[in-house]
């Protein structure tokens, strides 16, 4: 007989590094289920979400701007990356709500920081301890709740009150793209170190993009996903980590891969859920933005505001949700200005989704948070 940790075993198998997703979930008694995707490493919402009817958009992106040709229309203002076909279809069928300009309290550009706000829920970097997803266990019926992570620490996101248990998988990570940025910024002062590390970063870039197909991996943890929030008696919260969003240097190429990726996850989630997907929240989230121009190595740098995207079948969708700022007067001369806040938004949802009170889901997620109120609207009575 195969239990739960022998199918969660087996199941890691087949993640690949290239995507790099890890999975971890929480069970509670409740029909809901709730998936959060974070896009570690910052990913760039003017290129997922394109501000196409912006006259500042062209000017800032240059030759990336050709993309909006092929992207899906989805107002007078924006449309959406042509590599997320997937979600497209969901915009159609009223699936899909894309927020933009959005940021957690955050305003530097660690991912290290970055991450810790986004997971915790603080108002500011390391001033909370335990994770909002896992007190949001807290606010769901107290019977059977339990925790699993497949990864080689439980995200901190899960981190808290609710015990949560972890599986490592045996292959290690590659080097992330903050950690290569840094070093190509050590070695740029040297001619010939220089020229030798960006050979070997060359080269490794046409090894990733002619290796692993990220897409079919991407898929197989949407799967592996989907079967564990589907039973009755199954999982309802999940988090899947996704990394290789720190685009410092050939964006374009790289980001259609991720994207499609993504996209491919999210396909195989709801298609795994059959009937479940129509009782299924999905965040799609992100520790900050990136720079609104395109920098020296054809990529872009860490920024602040970004897009964030709900996704499943309780989301009131068919819109992008945007206090628009435009792109004239950028966020310290480089970013997209800052006009939604992400911790309301995500308060905003939780509690329609679960039925929980929103001015108690804001206090208990987002310690801190006084005077913010959740963005209410979001998912469909």
């Amino acid at each position: 007989m195969t239990d739960r940790r022998h199918f969660l075993i087996g199941g890691a198998a087949v993640l690949s590094a290239a995507f790099a997703p890890r999975l971890a979930y929480a069970r509670a008694a409740t029909d809901r289920r709730f998936v959060f995707i974070i896009q570690r490493g910052a990913a760039d919402g003017l290129a997922m979400v394109m501000p196409t009817g912006d006259p500042g958009f062209a000017p800032l992106r240059g030759v990336w701007a050709e993309d909006a040709a092929a992207a899906r229309k989805l107002d007078a203002m924006f449309a959406l990356h042509p590599a997320l076909t997937g979600m497209a279809g969901l915009y159609d069928s009223g699936q899909a709500l894309f927020a933009h300009a959005v940021a957690s309290p955050y305003r530097d550009r660690s991912h290290f920081d970055g991450q810790n706000v986004l997971e915790t829920g603080g108002a500011a970097a390391y001033a909370v301890r335990d994770g909002w997803l896992n007190r949001l266990l807290t606010l769901l019926p107290r019977e059977d709740a339990r925790a699993i992570a497949v990864a080689a620490t439980v995200p901190l996101a899960l981190r808290g009150g609710r015990e949560v248990a972890s599986y490592a998988p045996s292959a290690l990570p590659d080097a992330s793209g903050d950690l290569m940025g840094r070093v190509t910024q050590l070695y740029a002062a040297d001619p010939q170190l220089h020229a030798l590390w960006a050979q070997a970063m060359q080269t490794r870039q046409l090894a990733q993009e002619a290796g692993t197909d990220a897409g079919r991996d991407a898929a197989a943890t949407g799967a592996l996903a989907a079967r564990l929030l589907a039973p009755a008696d199954g999982a309802r919260i999940a988090m899947i980590e996704t990394g290789g969003w720190d685009t410092h240097a050939g964006q374009r190429g790289r980001l259609n891969t991720q994207l499609k990726a993504l996209d491919a996850m999210v396909g195989a989630l709801k298609t795994g859920l059959g009937t479940a997907w129509h009782q299924t929240l999905v965040l799609v989230a992100t520790e900050f933005g990136r720079t609104a121009r395109i920098n020296g190595t054809g990529g872009t740098d860490h920024g602040t505001a970004t897009a964030t995207m709900l996704l499943g079948g309780t989301v009131l969708g068919k819109r992008v949700l945007a206090d628009w700022p435009g792109l004239t007067k950028l966020y310290e001369d480089r970013d997209l200005m800052p006009t939604t806040d992400l911790d309301a938004l995500i308060a905003g949802a939780v509690a329609g989704h679960f039925g929980i009170d929103p001015a108690r889901a804001m206090a208990t997620l987002f310690p801190g948070s006084t005077g913010r109120h959740p963005v209410a609207g979001l998912i469909r009575a």
